[in-house]
């Protein structure tokens, strides 16, 4: 997906653009391309994110859908430096989405179209930081296939590969197969344009295109018609001319013509500090060119959130969830922000009267936690009143420990510090230190909180989709960790561990007011029976 950005950077929705995707209100278009658009938003705690929404034409290939699934769910495991993680998605709704780091700065392509080419200590620590980027991207075990100067962003602090291994989702529909080509051909390696395999050596003949391209402010191949420029790339050898020459066997290296020749991504980052006359590649907020190219440097801010009016949906999730309760208008320069020195803004809890007993009936059980976790209110007397109530089918309004299809805990009530796991073994969830097993609460500076796994999976329910055992057994797609900046008060995330167990996390509070210190209060339902 092309995210170009011009010199407006934040456009302004039109009437075919959606208001809502998922939980995230749009706030302006950032950029659009061959698979879809780019738009920005916010998490509840105020973090900007960027929102990719897939073409129509691609969301109705039933190929396609597959395969983009498979593609967020590996690109969920790239956490590199250089990477805007995928913090959410949804690919199974009317239009599939996915949700990124928002990175402020222009891409590469308008940044030199708008500069000229940078200079050389610019270059090499542009590629060097492409180069972490595709090995955590590799790592994972995804080639990102596109890579692009409009897939590379400037940040402040230094470059940011986007878009990974969703061009390959593309590959097998049935848009490839009537000719429309994936990829870019001006950065293409000859193994694509010649329809052969695809490996990550493909990627680094891309970086070495890149790196023309910054250096010189043209391809390495010249421009003109697609079938002109694959030609070239498979018959000729690049035109360098008007590289640096301290650049030039970094990049012939890398624009090898037989894969297997060409370096690994150590070997360049080596390139790199060779070609720096062996100075330690350090990068700081000026890396990016002074002069009259600094404008690069200086980005707009973006737009402040939307006020958090209802809800309605133009790209609605599958299921359909019911639109929350109104929230206060909040002005934009005084929307939450995520902050190391302050609680994340969870709706706080209103006073209430206790309610009148419940019918000892699962139905109504269910009625009032379904009302309770729609607002996003949690309550004691809420929680106290379903006591003896479970989320699963077949059981009556009592709890019965011994039976497979009730939970072996009721809703425990557990806090949870950054580095603690829980074991889904424990008769009562008792918080550890020191392991992973099965679900884990972590938070890194400059890299926020998240619910990871290590012997289990994490699957995110929908706003609106009532968490149970049949439910959590159900699921399908599934990812190692989940981002707490896409969650909120009322959240639910389904667990499934090796041995076939499942359990329900329903997020009540999150407190974050230093990373070595923060918290997360969650209720638990756990399941042991591996039917």
């Amino acid at each position: 997906m092309d995210s170009s950005r011009s010199a407006g950077a934040y456009q302004e929705l039109e009437g075919d653009d959606p208001s809502v995707v998922g939980d995230y209100r749009l706030v302006a278009r950032l950029g659009s391309g061959g698979m879809g658009k780019v738009y920005l938003s916010y998490t509840p705690a105020g973090r900007p994110v960027a929102i990719k929404v897939i073409r129509p034409e691609f969301a109705e290939d039933p190929e396609f859908r597959r395969r983009f699934a498979d593609e967020v769910a590996a690109a969920r495991r790239v956490q590199g430096l250089y990477t805007a993680p995928v913090l959410d998605s949804d690919t199974d709704g009317p239009r599939p989405w996915l949700a990124t780091v928002y990175v402020p700065g222009p891409t590469l392509s308008s940044a030199v179209a708008t500069h000229g080419p940078l200079p050389v200590r610019t270059v090499l620590l542009l590629v060097a930081g492409i180069a972490e980027a595709l090995q955590a991207i590799h790592s994972a075990g995804l080639v990102h296939r596109d890579l692009k100067p409009s897939n590379v962003l400037l940040a402040p602090d230094g470059p940011r590969v986007i878009d990974f291994g969703i061009a390959r989702a593309a590959d097998a529909t049935s848009l490839t197969a009537s000719g429309v080509t994936v990829g870019t051909p001006s950065f293409m390696a000859p193994e694509q344009a010649t329809g052969a395999e695809v490996t990550a050596a493909t990627d680094v003949f891309a970086l070495g295109q890149i790196a023309v391209f910054a250096a010189t402010g043209r391809s390495a191949y010249g421009n003109g018609p697609s079938h002109a420029v694959l030609y070239r790339i498979v018959h000729q050898e690049p035109d360098l001319s008007g590289v640096p020459a301290e650049l030039r066997d970094l990049i012939g290296q890398c624009m090898g013509r037989d894969p297997h020749e060409r370096p690994g991504l150590s070997a360049i980052i080596d390139l790199c500090r060779t070609a720096g006359d062996h100075a330690q590649l350090r990068r700081s907020e000026g890396w990016l060119p002074a002069g009259g190219a600094a404008g690069i440097a200086q980005w707009p801010a973006a737009p402040g959130p939307a006020p958090t009016a209802p809800l309605t949906a133009v790209v609605p999730q599958s299921p359909p969830a019911p639109p929350p309760a109104s929230r206060p208008s909040v002005p934009s320069s005084q929307a939450p922000r995520m902050s190391r020195s302050a609680p994340l803004p969870f709706p706080p809890a209103p006073r209430t009267s206790r309610p009148a007993p419940l019918p000892r009936r699962k139905r109504a059980a269910r009625i009032a936690l379904f009302a309770a976790l729609s607002t996003g209110v949690l309550t004691v007397a809420t929680l106290t009143g379903l006591a003896g109530y479970v989320l699963t089918d077949g059981t009556s309004g009592t709890a019965a420990s011994d039976a497979k299809s009730t939970p072996q805990t009721d809703h425990s009530k557990v806090t949870l510090r950054s580095g603690q796991y829980l074991n889904l073994a424990d008769t009562l969830p008792t918080p550890r230190e020191g392991s992973e097993d099965d679900v884990y609460f972590r938070c890194v500076d400059f890299e926020g909180c998240k619910f990871g796994a290590n012997h289990a999976q994490l699957s995110r329910l929908n706003n609106g989709e009532q968490g149970s055992r049949d439910v959590c057994r159900k699921r399908s797609a599934f990812t190692t960790s989940v981002n707490t900046d896409t969650l909120m008060a009322g959240s639910q995330i389904c667990v499934r561990n090796q041995d076939g167990w499942a359990a329900l996390i329903i997020i009540k509070n999150l407190l974050v007011a230093d990373y070595r210190d923060a918290s997360v209060v969650l209720l638990m339902d756990v399941w042991r029976d591996s039917t």
